[in-house]
């Protein structure tokens, strides 16, 4: 049994703009992204990670930062590597141009009613970007582990993936809302996938990725889930 946890980046000076950063280079984070880098480091004090897994853009490299010295500090011993399959949408020629300004283009709709669909002019497909995330999240589970993985990546990326987890169709995946620092946990049991916690910006993760014994039977979670214990 492993855990992933999928961490978006934290605020961007791109999306204090309101700019579809892409794949732009020098997109840090702003100073509200900062304190929340800190924080999310602060959040999971004390937890060992065997693999963090990150997308190739500073924003997101900068995010996960302050946990990497965190764990360094305690001698923790944690795999890094930069996974290029968790890289931001290739948005082509709308890299770098303001949301409000895209609101006005036809293929806006597409990308709202029908992603599936969406190329992005001289980018990739967001189906195409899907298929690339899974391919990470697989990756990841490839070897099981009872210390959490963490992949640190974007919002449509995370939304793709939490999709795919859920059998719902990528045309559906504007239903699902990633916030920037938010952490999403997944659970893999060797076969499939379960949906932790989705989007979840407080201090209550700790709890979320111990694994606790179970029996046999209590995978089969009537009701929705048992709980957790306080």
């Amino acid at each position: 049994m492993t855990r992933i946890v999928l961490l978006r980046h934290a605020h961007s000076i791109a999306n204090g703009k309101g700019i579809l950063a892409g794949r732009a280079p020098g997109v840090k984070l702003s100073e509200k992204g900062e304190v929340q880098a800190k924080q999310l480091a602060e959040m999971l004090e004390g937890l060992s990670f065997s693999e963090i897994r990150i997308s190739p853009m500073e924003r997101c490299q900068m995010t996960v930062t302050p946990l990497i010295e965190s764990l360094k500090a305690r001698s923790a011993k944690v795999t890094v590597t930069v996974d290029a399959d968790l890289a931001e949408v290739d948005y082509g020629n709308w890299t770098g141009k303001k949301l409000t300004s895209l609101y006005r283009y036809k293929l806006w709709k597409t990308v709202q009613n029908k992603p599936s669909a969406m190329y992005f002019p001289d980018g990739e497909g967001l189906a195409e970007m899907q298929h690339r995330a899974m391919r990470a999240l697989h990756s990841a589970v490839a070897k099981p582990s009872t210390s959490p993985k963490i992949l640190v990546s974007h919002g449509d990326v995370i939304k793709s993936i939490v999709a795919s987890v859920l059998g719902t169709h990528l045309d559906h995946f504007q239903k699902i809302v990633i916030d920037p620092a938010s952490i999403t946990i997944l659970d893999h049991d060797g076969s499939d996938f379960r949906v932790l916690t989705l989007n979840q910006t407080s201090s209550g993760v700790a709890s979320s990725l111990k694994v606790e014994k179970r029996s046999s039977g209590a995978r089969a979670l009537l009701g929705g889930g048992a709980g957790r214990g306080k």
